[in-house]
Protein backbone atom coordinates (compact mmCIF):
# COMPACT_ATOMS: atom_id res chain seq x y z
CA UNK A 1 0.00 0.00 0.00
CA UNK A 2 1.80 3.32 -1.00
CA UNK A 3 1.78 5.94 1.63
CA UNK A 4 2.77 9.22 2.77
CA UNK A 5 3.67 10.54 5.91
CA UNK A 6 1.58 13.70 7.29
CA UNK A 7 2.67 16.82 5.52
CA UNK A 8 5.31 15.10 3.56
CA UNK A 9 6.20 16.56 0.27
CA UNK A 10 3.46 15.52 -2.66
CA UNK A 11 6.76 15.06 -4.82
CA UNK A 12 8.51 12.27 -2.90
CA UNK A 13 7.47 9.01 -4.37
CA UNK A 14 4.98 7.25 -1.71
CA UNK A 15 7.16 5.01 0.53
CA UNK A 16 4.70 1.09 0.49
CA UNK A 17 3.52 -0.70 3.30
CA UNK A 18 3.00 -4.22 3.18
CA UNK A 19 0.77 -7.14 4.33
CA UNK A 20 0.46 -7.32 8.00
CA UNK A 21 2.36 -4.17 8.44
CA UNK A 22 -0.39 -2.04 6.77
CA UNK A 23 -2.98 -4.57 8.33
CA UNK A 24 -1.21 -3.59 11.84
CA UNK A 25 -1.25 0.81 10.69
CA UNK A 26 -5.20 0.48 9.98
CA UNK A 27 -5.68 -1.54 13.49
CA UNK A 28 -3.68 1.37 15.68
CA UNK A 29 -5.75 4.05 13.14
CA UNK A 30 -9.26 2.20 14.27
CA UNK A 31 -8.87 2.10 17.76
CA UNK A 32 -7.52 5.68 17.54
CA UNK A 33 -10.58 6.94 15.81
CA UNK A 34 -13.11 4.23 17.57
CA UNK A 35 -13.74 6.62 20.61
CA UNK A 36 -14.57 9.78 18.89
CA UNK A 37 -16.97 8.24 16.54
CA UNK A 38 -20.85 8.37 16.64
CA UNK A 39 -23.29 4.83 17.67
CA UNK A 40 -24.98 5.90 14.48
CA UNK A 41 -26.34 6.42 11.89
CA UNK A 42 -25.60 3.12 9.54
CA UNK A 43 -25.24 5.51 6.82
CA UNK A 44 -21.89 7.14 8.20
CA UNK A 45 -18.84 6.16 9.93
CA UNK A 46 -19.94 4.78 13.46
CA UNK A 47 -18.55 2.60 16.42
CA UNK A 48 -19.85 -0.64 15.28
CA UNK A 49 -18.88 -0.28 11.98
CA UNK A 50 -15.06 0.66 12.98
CA UNK A 51 -15.42 -2.52 15.13
CA UNK A 52 -16.79 -4.48 11.55
CA UNK A 53 -13.61 -3.42 10.24
CA UNK A 54 -11.01 -4.33 13.16
CA UNK A 55 -12.85 -8.06 13.29
CA UNK A 56 -12.18 -8.27 9.73
CA UNK A 57 -8.36 -7.33 10.51
CA UNK A 58 -7.90 -9.57 12.84
CA UNK A 59 -9.63 -12.58 11.20
CA UNK A 60 -7.18 -11.86 8.19
CA UNK A 61 -4.17 -11.43 9.31
CA UNK A 62 -2.89 -14.77 9.22
CA UNK A 63 -3.81 -14.71 5.62
CA UNK A 64 -2.28 -11.22 4.51
CA UNK A 65 1.01 -12.46 6.87
CA UNK A 66 1.25 -16.09 4.40
CA UNK A 67 -1.90 -16.25 1.81
CA UNK A 68 -0.93 -19.58 1.17
CA UNK A 69 -0.90 -21.29 4.44
CA UNK A 70 -2.54 -18.93 6.63
CA UNK A 71 -1.90 -19.33 10.44
CA UNK A 72 -4.40 -17.95 12.93
CA UNK A 73 -3.12 -16.41 16.19
CA UNK A 74 -5.50 -17.33 19.24
CA UNK A 75 -4.78 -14.15 20.46
CA UNK A 76 -6.12 -11.99 17.52
CA UNK A 77 -9.18 -14.66 17.45
CA UNK A 78 -10.37 -13.37 21.29
CA UNK A 79 -9.92 -9.97 19.50
CA UNK A 80 -12.75 -11.07 17.12
CA UNK A 81 -14.87 -12.45 19.54
CA UNK A 82 -14.34 -9.31 21.70
CA UNK A 83 -15.32 -7.21 19.24
CA UNK A 84 -18.37 -9.21 17.78
CA UNK A 85 -19.83 -9.45 21.67
CA UNK A 86 -19.24 -5.33 21.65
CA UNK A 87 -21.35 -4.91 18.79
CA UNK A 88 -23.95 -8.03 19.54
CA UNK A 89 -23.98 -6.92 22.90
CA UNK A 90 -25.46 -3.07 21.90
CA UNK A 91 -28.65 -3.96 20.95
CA UNK A 92 -29.11 -2.01 17.71
CA UNK A 93 -29.75 -4.49 15.31
CA UNK A 94 -32.24 -7.42 14.75
CA UNK A 95 -32.95 -9.87 12.31
CA UNK A 96 -35.45 -8.12 9.74
CA UNK A 97 -38.42 -10.71 9.05
CA UNK A 98 -37.61 -10.78 5.86
CA UNK A 99 -34.00 -11.38 4.88
CA UNK A 100 -33.70 -9.38 1.68
CA UNK A 101 -34.93 -6.13 3.59
CA UNK A 102 -31.46 -5.68 4.29
CA UNK A 103 -30.83 -4.76 0.77
CA UNK A 104 -34.69 -3.39 -0.55
CA UNK A 105 -35.84 0.17 -1.77
CA UNK A 106 -36.33 1.50 1.88
CA UNK A 107 -33.88 -0.37 3.74
CA UNK A 108 -32.65 2.28 5.24
CA UNK A 109 -35.97 1.91 7.25
CA UNK A 110 -36.31 -2.01 7.27
CA UNK A 111 -32.99 -2.86 6.75
CA UNK A 112 -32.40 -3.75 10.71
CA UNK A 113 -29.70 -5.72 10.76
CA UNK A 114 -27.34 -3.33 9.05
CA UNK A 115 -24.39 -2.15 10.62
CA UNK A 116 -22.82 0.34 7.71
CA UNK A 117 -24.16 0.96 4.37
CA UNK A 118 -23.69 3.91 1.69
CA UNK A 119 -26.39 5.93 1.54
CA UNK A 120 -28.30 6.55 -1.80
CA UNK A 121 -31.34 8.41 -2.26
CA UNK A 122 -34.46 7.63 -4.60
CA UNK A 123 -34.26 10.51 -7.83
CA UNK A 124 -30.84 12.12 -6.50
CA UNK A 125 -28.05 10.20 -6.13
CA UNK A 126 -27.23 6.01 -6.16
CA UNK A 127 -23.93 4.99 -7.40
CA UNK A 128 -25.48 3.04 -9.99
CA UNK A 129 -26.88 0.33 -7.28
CA UNK A 130 -29.24 -0.24 -9.96
CA UNK A 131 -26.57 -2.05 -11.64
CA UNK A 132 -27.27 -5.07 -9.07
CA UNK A 133 -30.63 -5.76 -11.07
CA UNK A 134 -29.56 -4.51 -14.51
CA UNK A 135 -26.55 -7.00 -14.81
CA UNK A 136 -28.73 -10.10 -14.41
CA UNK A 137 -31.94 -9.40 -15.91
CA UNK A 138 -32.61 -10.19 -19.64
CA UNK A 139 -33.37 -7.97 -22.26
CA UNK A 140 -37.06 -9.37 -22.40
CA UNK A 141 -37.32 -9.03 -18.66
CA UNK A 142 -38.88 -5.79 -16.88
CA UNK A 143 -36.68 -3.76 -15.82
CA UNK A 144 -34.66 -5.09 -18.36
CA UNK A 145 -31.14 -6.06 -18.07
CA UNK A 146 -27.58 -6.93 -20.15
CA UNK A 147 -28.79 -10.97 -19.73
CA UNK A 148 -24.94 -11.19 -17.87
CA UNK A 149 -24.12 -12.00 -14.60
CA UNK A 150 -25.03 -16.20 -13.65
CA UNK A 151 -23.84 -18.46 -10.97
CA UNK A 152 -22.68 -21.63 -10.65
CA UNK A 153 -25.45 -24.79 -10.39
CA UNK A 154 -22.97 -26.65 -7.97
CA UNK A 155 -23.22 -23.73 -5.62
CA UNK A 156 -27.28 -23.42 -5.62
CA UNK A 157 -27.34 -26.83 -5.18
CA UNK A 158 -25.69 -25.96 -1.68
CA UNK A 159 -29.10 -24.34 -0.36
CA UNK A 160 -31.64 -26.75 1.22
CA UNK A 161 -34.88 -26.40 -1.33
CA UNK A 162 -36.68 -24.29 1.73
CA UNK A 163 -33.93 -21.77 2.59
CA UNK A 164 -35.40 -18.89 1.46
CA UNK A 165 -31.86 -17.17 0.97
CA UNK A 166 -32.04 -19.07 -2.35
CA UNK A 167 -35.02 -16.77 -3.81
CA UNK A 168 -38.86 -15.49 -2.86
CA UNK A 169 -41.65 -13.68 -4.03
CA UNK A 170 -40.56 -10.49 -2.67
CA UNK A 171 -43.46 -8.84 -0.84
CA UNK A 172 -42.69 -5.13 -2.40
CA UNK A 173 -43.88 -2.13 -0.34
CA UNK A 174 -42.61 0.70 -2.16
CA UNK A 175 -44.37 2.84 -4.27
CA UNK A 176 -44.35 1.58 -8.29
CA UNK A 177 -44.13 -1.54 -7.33
CA UNK A 178 -46.42 -4.16 -9.37
CA UNK A 179 -47.84 -7.31 -7.24
CA UNK A 180 -45.07 -9.89 -7.35
CA UNK A 181 -47.18 -13.18 -7.05
CA UNK A 182 -45.98 -16.44 -8.34
CA UNK A 183 -44.72 -16.08 -11.57
CA UNK A 184 -43.58 -13.03 -11.70
CA UNK A 185 -39.96 -12.05 -11.25
CA UNK A 186 -38.55 -12.64 -8.15
CA UNK A 187 -35.43 -11.95 -5.81
CA UNK A 188 -32.44 -14.18 -5.40
CA UNK A 189 -31.72 -16.91 -8.06
CA UNK A 190 -33.69 -17.01 -11.35
CA UNK A 191 -34.01 -20.25 -12.68
CA UNK A 192 -36.51 -21.76 -15.06
CA UNK A 193 -38.81 -20.26 -16.77
CA UNK A 194 -39.57 -16.26 -16.63
CA UNK A 195 -42.57 -14.60 -17.11
CA UNK A 196 -44.06 -11.39 -17.81
CA UNK A 197 -43.98 -8.56 -15.08
CA UNK A 198 -47.84 -7.72 -15.39
CA UNK A 199 -49.65 -10.73 -17.17
CA UNK A 200 -47.52 -13.46 -15.94
CA UNK A 201 -47.62 -14.59 -20.04
CA UNK A 202 -44.07 -16.59 -20.18
CA UNK A 203 -41.41 -14.71 -21.64
CA UNK A 204 -39.16 -15.89 -25.18
CA UNK A 205 -35.70 -15.12 -25.69
CA UNK A 206 -34.45 -13.63 -29.06
CA UNK A 207 -33.68 -15.96 -31.22
CA UNK A 208 -34.49 -15.92 -34.70
CA UNK A 209 -37.42 -19.30 -33.27
CA UNK A 210 -38.47 -17.13 -30.22
CA UNK A 211 -37.84 -20.44 -27.59
CA UNK A 212 -38.68 -19.78 -24.27
CA UNK A 213 -36.85 -17.58 -21.70
CA UNK A 214 -35.54 -20.59 -19.02
CA UNK A 215 -32.60 -20.30 -17.36
CA UNK A 216 -31.12 -23.60 -17.18
CA UNK A 217 -27.99 -24.88 -14.81
CA UNK A 218 -25.59 -25.73 -17.38
CA UNK A 219 -23.26 -22.75 -17.82
CA UNK A 220 -19.36 -22.73 -19.60
CA UNK A 221 -16.80 -20.24 -19.02
CA UNK A 222 -17.04 -20.07 -22.43
CA UNK A 223 -19.83 -21.29 -24.11
CA UNK A 224 -20.72 -21.52 -28.19
CA UNK A 225 -23.94 -22.87 -28.24
CA UNK A 226 -27.14 -22.19 -29.53
CA UNK A 227 -29.44 -21.62 -26.17
CA UNK A 228 -26.64 -18.90 -24.64
CA UNK A 229 -29.29 -16.69 -24.08
CA UNK A 230 -30.64 -18.99 -21.21
CA UNK A 231 -27.51 -20.89 -20.10
CA UNK A 232 -26.78 -20.01 -16.26
CA UNK A 233 -28.85 -19.89 -13.22
CA UNK A 234 -29.34 -15.67 -12.91
CA UNK A 235 -28.44 -13.96 -9.36
CA UNK A 236 -29.57 -10.51 -7.94
CA UNK A 237 -30.27 -9.46 -4.20
CA UNK A 238 -31.20 -6.44 -3.96
CA UNK A 239 -35.11 -5.98 -4.67
CA UNK A 240 -36.08 -3.52 -7.74
CA UNK A 241 -37.08 0.01 -7.03
CA UNK A 242 -39.13 0.35 -9.88
CA UNK A 243 -40.61 4.00 -8.34
CA UNK A 244 -37.03 5.27 -9.64
CA UNK A 245 -35.33 2.48 -11.84
CA UNK A 246 -35.83 4.40 -14.99
CA UNK A 247 -34.38 7.96 -12.93
CA UNK A 248 -31.36 5.55 -12.27
CA UNK A 249 -30.85 7.35 -9.39
CA UNK A 250 -32.83 4.24 -6.59
CA UNK A 251 -33.09 4.35 -3.31
CA UNK A 252 -31.84 0.80 -1.86
CA UNK A 253 -28.88 1.57 -0.09
CA UNK A 254 -25.49 -0.46 -0.45
CA UNK A 255 -24.38 -2.67 2.28
CA UNK A 256 -21.11 -3.15 3.57
CA UNK A 257 -21.55 -4.63 7.03
CA UNK A 258 -24.52 -6.45 8.63
CA UNK A 259 -25.22 -8.60 11.70
CA UNK A 260 -24.77 -11.52 9.94
CA UNK A 261 -21.72 -11.22 8.96
CA UNK A 262 -20.34 -10.10 12.34
CA UNK A 263 -22.19 -13.37 14.00
CA UNK A 264 -20.68 -15.95 11.60
CA UNK A 265 -17.14 -14.54 12.18
CA UNK A 266 -17.21 -14.98 15.67
CA UNK A 267 -18.26 -18.38 15.03
CA UNK A 268 -15.13 -18.68 12.90
CA UNK A 269 -12.91 -17.25 15.69
CA UNK A 270 -14.36 -19.55 18.07
CA UNK A 271 -13.36 -22.70 15.42
CA UNK A 272 -9.71 -21.09 15.31
CA UNK A 273 -8.80 -21.09 19.08
CA UNK A 274 -10.50 -17.72 20.48
CA UNK A 275 -11.76 -17.57 23.66
CA UNK A 276 -13.94 -15.72 26.31
CA UNK A 277 -17.22 -15.27 24.66
CA UNK A 278 -20.24 -14.27 26.14
CA UNK A 279 -24.03 -15.28 24.97
CA UNK A 280 -24.05 -11.55 23.71
CA UNK A 281 -27.03 -10.54 22.14
CA UNK A 282 -28.74 -14.14 22.70
CA UNK A 283 -26.91 -15.53 19.80
CA UNK A 284 -25.06 -18.09 21.22
CA UNK A 285 -22.17 -19.07 22.54
CA UNK A 286 -20.47 -21.87 20.82
CA UNK A 287 -19.87 -21.81 16.92
CA UNK A 288 -22.99 -24.00 15.91
CA UNK A 289 -24.95 -22.29 18.00
CA UNK A 290 -23.83 -18.86 16.49
CA UNK A 291 -24.44 -20.07 12.59
CA UNK A 292 -27.72 -21.62 14.01
CA UNK A 293 -28.83 -18.48 14.91
CA UNK A 294 -28.44 -17.16 11.17
CA UNK A 295 -29.67 -20.72 9.19
CA UNK A 296 -33.27 -21.24 11.33
CA UNK A 297 -34.22 -17.74 11.99
CA UNK A 298 -37.76 -17.38 10.31
CA UNK A 299 -36.31 -14.82 7.53
CA UNK A 300 -34.11 -17.65 6.28
CA UNK A 301 -35.69 -20.91 7.59
CA UNK A 302 -32.98 -23.87 6.78
CA UNK A 303 -32.27 -26.30 9.01
CA UNK A 304 -30.43 -26.28 12.16
CA UNK A 305 -26.98 -28.02 12.07
CA UNK A 306 -25.95 -30.27 14.62
CA UNK A 307 -22.48 -29.19 14.78
CA UNK A 308 -19.75 -26.97 12.14
CA UNK A 309 -16.53 -27.53 10.55
CA UNK A 310 -14.67 -24.61 9.19
CA UNK A 311 -15.25 -26.61 5.72
CA UNK A 312 -19.31 -26.14 6.77
CA UNK A 313 -18.61 -22.72 7.91
CA UNK A 314 -16.79 -21.39 4.43
CA UNK A 315 -20.49 -22.88 2.39
CA UNK A 316 -22.48 -20.95 5.45
CA UNK A 317 -20.88 -17.81 4.25
CA UNK A 318 -21.65 -18.37 0.79
CA UNK A 319 -25.16 -19.09 1.25
CA UNK A 320 -25.43 -15.82 3.63
CA UNK A 321 -23.29 -13.55 2.06
CA UNK A 322 -23.35 -13.91 -1.96
CA UNK A 323 -23.03 -11.17 -3.95
CA UNK A 324 -21.87 -8.84 -1.03
CA UNK A 325 -17.92 -9.02 -2.18
CA UNK A 326 -16.22 -10.75 0.54
CA UNK A 327 -16.31 -14.31 -1.44
CA UNK A 328 -12.57 -13.74 -2.59
CA UNK A 329 -11.22 -12.91 1.07
CA UNK A 330 -12.93 -15.79 2.23
CA UNK A 331 -11.92 -18.45 0.04
CA UNK A 332 -8.19 -17.38 0.70
CA UNK A 333 -8.28 -17.30 4.37
CA UNK A 334 -10.29 -20.69 4.50
CA UNK A 335 -7.68 -22.08 2.30
CA UNK A 336 -10.45 -22.82 -0.96
CA UNK A 337 -9.17 -20.03 -3.69
CA UNK A 338 -6.67 -21.95 -5.26
CA UNK A 339 -8.69 -25.22 -5.57
CA UNK A 340 -10.79 -26.25 -8.71
CA UNK A 341 -14.40 -26.05 -8.55
CA UNK A 342 -16.82 -25.94 -11.28
CA UNK A 343 -15.58 -24.72 -14.79
CA UNK A 344 -12.51 -24.01 -12.81
CA UNK A 345 -9.03 -25.64 -12.59
CA UNK A 346 -6.39 -25.38 -10.01
CA UNK A 347 -4.92 -21.85 -10.24
CA UNK A 348 -1.44 -20.63 -10.03
CA UNK A 349 -0.47 -19.27 -6.69
CA UNK A 350 0.41 -16.16 -7.63
CA UNK A 351 -3.44 -15.41 -8.34
CA UNK A 352 -3.75 -15.00 -4.37
CA UNK A 353 -2.71 -11.31 -5.08
CA UNK A 354 -3.35 -9.03 -7.93
CA UNK A 355 -1.15 -7.41 -10.90
CA UNK A 356 0.11 -3.89 -9.58
CA UNK A 357 -1.02 -1.55 -12.91
CA UNK A 358 2.31 -0.76 -14.91
CA UNK A 359 1.06 2.82 -14.92
CA UNK A 360 1.87 2.85 -10.86
CA UNK A 361 4.86 1.27 -11.12
CA UNK A 362 6.00 3.78 -13.56
CA UNK A 363 4.83 6.34 -11.32
CA UNK A 364 5.99 5.38 -8.20
CA UNK A 365 9.68 3.44 -7.90
CA UNK A 366 9.33 1.63 -4.77
CA UNK A 367 6.60 -0.47 -5.43
CA UNK A 368 7.45 -4.11 -6.74
CA UNK A 369 5.28 -6.01 -9.20
CA UNK A 370 3.77 -9.08 -7.02
CA UNK A 371 5.45 -12.52 -8.05
CA UNK A 372 4.14 -14.04 -11.01
CA UNK A 373 3.07 -11.39 -13.36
Amino acid sequence: VPYRDPGESVLNAPKVRKGVQELDYLIAELNAALPDLPMDPTTRANKNAARVLLMKCYLNKGAFANRTAPTFAAADMTQVITLADQILSSGSYTFSPVYFDAFAPNNGAIGTENIWTQENIGGTSAANLRSRWHSTMHYNQNPSGWNGFSTLSDFYNKFEATDKRRGINYPYTTPGAPPNPGNRVNVGFLRGQQYNLTTDAPLKDRTPDNRLLSFTDEIKIIGREANLEVTGIRAYKYPIDFQYDDNGNVNNDYVYFRLADVILMKAEAILRGGTGGSNAGGYGTTAVGLVNSVRTHASRSASALAGVTLDQLIDERGRELYLESWRRQDLIRFGKFLLPWQEKPTDDPKYLLFPIPNGQLASNPNLVQNPGY
